[in-house]
């Protein structure tokens, strides 16, 4: 079974000054801004890497649900944040890590269950699985 979801982003003007707007297939986001000031300073809207971070967050509550259901395991409550680190290095900005902190309350799962369940997690949750994936793409100039 292949899923395929989308989101989109327009964008208009130069870098600094510039303004962008990003969607998703639901409308959940439709056309909510972004840019230069909300990336690197404190405008208001949005950004590139906490909607990485906020999708990785819940693609892992997600995932690790799904483990601790195996283990017949129900958590009341899972509560992950994802702080994706971007950096300026030689070649440019770049992301060298995601860093996921996890809280939640199993009853009935022992410390090293939920450790090995979230660890499995953290290894198998799809968007952990993408920071390596094969990026294709199509190209026009209109």
């Amino acid at each position: 079974m292949a899923i395929k979801k989308k989101g989109s982003a327009r964008w208009t003007g130069p870098l600094k000054e510039g303004k962008g707007y990003v969607s998703t297939e639901t409308k959940v986001l439709d056309d909510q801004p972004y840019g230069f000031n909300t990336r690197f300073e404190d405008g208001k809207g949005t950004n590139p890497e906490e909607l990485v971070g906020a999708a990785h967050a819940s693609c892992f509550s997600m995932a690790l649900s799904m483990i601790l259901g195996q283990h017949d395991l129900t958590a009341d409550e899972i509560e992950t944040t994802a702080t994706v680190h971007l950096e300026e290095g030689d070649g440019g900005f770049h992301i060298p890590k995601i860093h996921l902190e996890v809280s939640a309350k199993v009853p009935g799962a022992s410390e090293e269950q939920f450790a090995q369940a979230a660890q499995t997690a953290k290894q198998n949750c799809p968007l952990s699985k993408l920071m390596t994936a094969q990026v294709t793409m199509d190209a026009r100039l209109i």
